[in-house]
């Protein structure tokens, strides 16, 4: 239980940073195909699928709500040591991923699954250094029917591993303008402010429920195609994960380089990769 709360952490955090995401964590840390299957599965297995996903979702509440602002501060002091960091999580990921088509043979469509969804994220990493005008937030119906529908464009792609959801808040205008909703939500509940609250309730509601239909939707999807094509599917995945940290890389400023920020970037490169490989054991 707390080995999966601490994955969903991980995978909270990965969500709302540009370039990184949750789905390539998940893939990473093993337990993808469980999430998906348990997201597909809720009603006709709903004490099993409940078991996987409750842990997942209170972890990544967590890491959204309690670390987003101390991963904000590590990526204004520490950026280079903590991009090297997501790249190891990521990195550690990829032995897990790529025993799937071990010993297969490479045919032309596997190739171009990986190369078209390399270029994908490659290619909206590279359109999301334009952060799009920041969104209109203020509480109309056409907002509230926005809301929801970007909240399941973000959730999709948030389960889709290699494609960062909070990437795609930035080129719709939406991650700043979110993220700050979030975190004045959160000082609001603190101080025990029940307008503030209630303000902050009417732009998370249609956007939560917008993330909830969206993850529900995606996965449907995704387990047709990892039944139809899985070996597509998993070379895909494989092109989405290679493509993330040059994603990371464009997306994110690395700040002053000298010795001692290398020498501290490798080892976090080096946690990151030792964390994946260890959160991926059964």
């Amino acid at each position: 239980m707390i080995k999966m709360i601490l994955k969903g952490v991980v995978i909270g955090v990965a969500n709302i940073i540009p370039g990184v995401s949750g789905g390539t964590m998940a893939v990473s840390m093993g337990i993808y195909d469980k999430m998906i299957h348990a997201a597909t599965h809720l009603l006709s297995e709903f004490k099993k699928s409940m078991k996987i996903l409750i842990p997942i979702v209170v972890g990544a509440v967590i890491g959204i709500v309690a670390l987003a602002r101390m991963i904000e501060i590590m990526f204004e002091k520490i950026p280079f040591q903590t991009n090297l960091l997501f790249i190891g999580l990521i990195v550690g990921g990829l032995p897990a991923i790529a025993r799937k088509v071990k010993g297969k043979s490479i045919r032309l469509g596997h190739l171009l699954s990986f190369l078209i969804f390399f270029v994908v994220v490659a290619g909206l990493a590279i359109l999301g250094e334009q952060e799009g005008a920041a969104a209109d937030l203020s509480f109309s119906l056409l907002n509230v029917v926005k809301l929801f529908g970007v909240g399941i464009v973000a959730s999709a792609t948030m389960v889709i591993p290699g494609v960062s959801g909070s990437m795609m808040l930035m080129l719709m205008g939406y991650y700043n303008p979110v993220l700050s909703e979030i975190n004045g939500f959160i000082d609001n509940l603190l101080d025990f402010n029940v307008p503030g609250i209630l303000d902050g309730c009417l732009v998370l509601v249609p956007f939560g429920l917008g993330v909830v239909f969206g993850i529900f939707a995606i996965a449907k999807i995704i387990e047709i195609v990892f039944e139809k094509f899985p070996e597509h599917a998993y070379w895909a995945i494989i092109g989405l994960i290679v493509a993330s940290p040059v994603a990371i890389l464009v997306m994110n400023g690395f700040g002053a380089i000298n010795l001692v920020t290398v020498l501290t970037g490798v080892a976090a490169l080096a946690a990151g990769v030792v964390i994946a490989l260890k959160l991926g054991e059964e």
